[in-house]
């Protein structure tokens, strides 16, 4: 579970060592329920998006107080914890659990978009044909459904990548669509290029890194020194409070929650 939260948007590389320092602090749900909300901000050190961690936080509550503090196995009390989704509670409930469930995350739709539709790319939002395929594909058995959703990730990260995949290595080319049609090009709406330079996110990354530095409250000088440019910097301060990720600690003193 603290793995798919931490690989929503996030490379493994970068991943892996605060997952390791994560489960070595905390190794249960509980342990982490029993900690301030900033603590969690705090040990998400630079993965981004840091509201991931407030909801893995509240996930952990949660689950102490519905489930006797054990993750639940099942597909709908998944979805109903805070910040689980229909692929975060699939994930979990297959790979942790080895229960039958369609896996759709960018890898795995990749594959799919490929060997069956015969397109670069799928669409940028799971649709209903591509679901309907991927329940048809699924086998019917729970552990060779679990280790078919790991595979076709696999085969997404690893062999059938964005770029340069590696069609010589892949143990379905000879049934891929989009190889037979001759590998056309992607000619769907312009795909989605996240940007990071001069951007509100990268602001209050900066801003948040000052504060978990910090032992204590911080003043506001030391956060008009992180960033320059005062609007973006007071707007951004203003959302950090308003997303719990900051609260106010004195007059002009902010800390983590």
């Amino acid at each position: 579970m603290v793995s798919e939260f931490m690989l929503q948007q996030t490379p493994v590389a970068r991943v892996l060592p605060v997952h390791e320092q994560w489960l070595a602090r905390w190794p249960t749900p509980a342990d982490l329920a029993a900690e301030p909300t900033g603590e969690a901000v705090r040990a998400w050190g630079r993965l981004g998006y840091p509201r991931r961690a407030l909801r893995l936080h509240a996930a952990a509550t949660a689950i102490v107080e519905r489930h006797g503090g054990e993750v639940p196995s099942a597909y709908d009390d998944l979805i109903a914890l805070p910040g689980v989704g229909d692929y975060t509670a699939a994930a979990i409930a297959s790979f942790a659990f080895g229960r039958r469930h369609v896996v759709l995350d960018t890898n795995v739709r990749r594959v799919f978009a490929r060997t069956v539709q015969g397109v670069e790319f799928p669409s940028a939002s799971v649709t209903k044909a591509e679901r309907e395929v991927a329940t048809e594909l699924l086998p019917d058995d729970d552990a060779t459904a679990a280790t078919w959703a790991v595979a076709v990730m696999e085969l997404g990260a690893l062999v059938c990548t964005a770029s340069n995949p590696r069609c010589a290595a892949c143990p379905v080319a000879e049934q891929c669509t989009w190889r037979a049609s001759g590998y056309p090009a992607y000619d769907g709406p312009p795909r989605k290029v996240q940007t990071w330079a001069g951007t509100d996110r990268q602001c209050r990354g900066r801003l948040l890194a000052v504060l978990r530095d910090a032992d204590g409250p911080v003043h506001r000088s030391r956060l008009d020194a992180a960033w320059s440019e005062e609007a973006q910097r007071v707007r951004c301060l203003a959302s950090l409070v308003e997303d719990r990720l900051v609260v106010h600690a004195g007059a002009d003193t902010y800390a983590l929650p």
